[in-house]
């Protein structure tokens, strides 16, 4: 039986929603998805479309979704939908859904930058090296058993959460003192959710094409997006 996957893509062209998720498109026809690619998230609302698909792809940084939009993505996936995505395309999108944060779980809230004398006025400011660290369950996760802890340099996610949330990797921002925490803070980068009978993957690196190519980012998606599927 085939499988269908929607890919929902938008919103800020920082994140190359094209470029990023047409990365991911072969892998999933290759594992026998039959692929829908959308540009306007109120393909949500479709009842029909929704309760064919088993796995939402979506990448949509900020931008906003509609009210029935919404309501169609929250019961696809009580009933079953995967959802999966990563970095601001899943965890920075729909700010001002509250309905949209609790069903994620997670919420982007900044990325630290680099020492002021350090930067250039341009998006790698915010570029700092870091470590994506395996918990004890990630170890064992199917989405992450085998694999190593990676040292990155991309934007690192400071992220909002709720305990709902399976955590497989972690990232420790420290405190420097250009910024003004006072002890260094532990976020989630990599975790999974279970909502009704459906099942959300979220990895918060990938703000770039290079950094996804990285192997064990991308096989980390790769998994992720098998994982949530139906």
């Amino acid at each position: 039986m085939t499988r269908r996957a929607l890919v929902v893509r938008g919103g800020w062209d920082g994140h190359q929603p094209e470029a990023a998720t047409d990365l991911f498109i072969p892998f999933l026809r290759e594992q026998g998805y039959e692929v829908r690619v959308e540009t306007d998230n109120e393909v949500y609302a479709d009842a029909e479309t929704m309760a064919g698909t088993d796995l939402v792809l979506q990448c949509v940084t900020m931008s906003q979704i509609s009210g029935p939009a919404l309501t169609g993505l929250r019961a696809a996936v009580e009933a079953g939908t995967g959802l999966a995505g990563w970095h601001g395309g899943i965890a920075d999108s729909y700010r001002a859904s509250s309905d949209y944060l609790q069903l994620v779980g997670g919420q982007f809230a900044t990325h630290p930058g680099k020492e002021p004398h350090l930067r250039v006025g341009d998006g790698s400011d915010n570029f700092l090296r870091h470590t994506i660290e395996l918990t004890d369950l990630g170890r064992e996760h199917p989405v992450t058993a085998g694999l190593d802890d990676v040292e990155l340099e991309t934007e690192q996610y400071w992220v909002l959460h709720d305990d709902l949330i399976d955590v497989l990797a972690t990232t420790t921002h420290p405190a420097p003192e250009w910024h003004p925490w006072h002890r260094p803070v532990t976020s989630p980068a990599v975790w999974t959710r279970r909502w009704g009978a459906g099942r959300v993957f979220v990895a918060t690196p990938g703000h770039s094409v290079d950094v996804l190519e990285h192997p064990t980012v991308r096989t980390i998606v790769e998994r992720g997006l098998l994982w949530a599927s139906r």
